[in-house]
């Protein structure tokens, strides 16, 4: 609990002092102590990724399920890193004037969550239907990346907050700024997650290596329990709505 209090305590930290920068690039054009200071979003990014959400487990799921190596693995975090951090921006660029209307909440979407959340559904019964059939077929190209965008379809609270902040001093630039930043931190730390997430996989299909009708069904296993936790995940966000 302590932990989760010194991470929310920080975010606030760092926002206050990003309000204060963005303030005094609108008043007195401080550029230069803005891009000083620029690089603590990449530290904001990290830690705000750390707090409840941002797909975390959704992403770790997926890849335990699948058999992504580690590149691909890194893209699916990437892609949703930077589709999460995107759609902050462009709700704020492009909609600013109806974000009271659009967001049934501060810092939310209900539409992106309900299409997010949907498409999950989806690729969790495709995989479950995967595991199911015989193994004479490969994965779909691209799909690791679906998944990613999918993921992040759901835009950042915190970052949607500077943007619109930025945007009413009549700053957007400083916004974007900050947001590229923060996306760099948010794919620190989901990066890591699928790092952690695929060591442990090819770990554990190693030790299994020498039994390959046990490593095939275990592999199903995964794969088919990864798809129900996304189904679930989709079920659930639906049922609490």
């Amino acid at each position: 609990m302590a932990f989760w209090q010194h991470i929310v305590a920080f975010q606030q930290e760092i926002y206050q002092a990003f309000a204060a920068q963005i303030r005094d690039v609108a008043g007195e054009g401080g550029w230069g102590a803005f891009i000083v200071y620029l690089p603590m979003g990449i530290l904001f990014g990290a830690a705000h990724a750390l707090t409840p959400g941002h797909s975390k487990t959704i992403l770790a799921t997926y890849l335990a399920g699948s058999r992504l190596g580690m590149l691909r693995g890194l893209g699916v975090s990437l892609a949703l890193s930077f589709t999460h951090v995107l759609m902050s921006v462009l709700i704020a660029l492009l909609a600013l004037p109806l974000i009271s209307a659009s967001l049934g909440s501060v810092g939310r979407a209900p539409v992106l969550e309900d299409v997010s959340r949907a498409l999950l559904g989806i690729i969790g019964l495709w995989m479950v239907w995967r595991a199911l059939r015989p193994r004479g077929h490969v994965h779909a190209h691209g799909e690791g990346l679906m998944v990613g965008v999918m993921a992040g379809l759901i835009p950042c609270p915190l970052t949607l907050f500077v943007m619109t902040f930025a945007i009413s001093r009549g700053v957007p630039e400083a916004g974007i700024a900050f947001a590229f930043t923060m996306m760099l931190g948010v794919a620190l730390t989901l990066s890591t997650v699928a790092v952690a997430t695929i060591l442990f996989r090819d770990q554990l299909m190693r030790l299994l290596a020498h039994q390959a009708r046990l490593l095939d069904r275990s592999a199903r296993f995964i794969e088919a329990a990864a798809g129900l936790v996304l189904l679930a995940v989709a079920l659930r966000e639906v049922w609490l709505r």
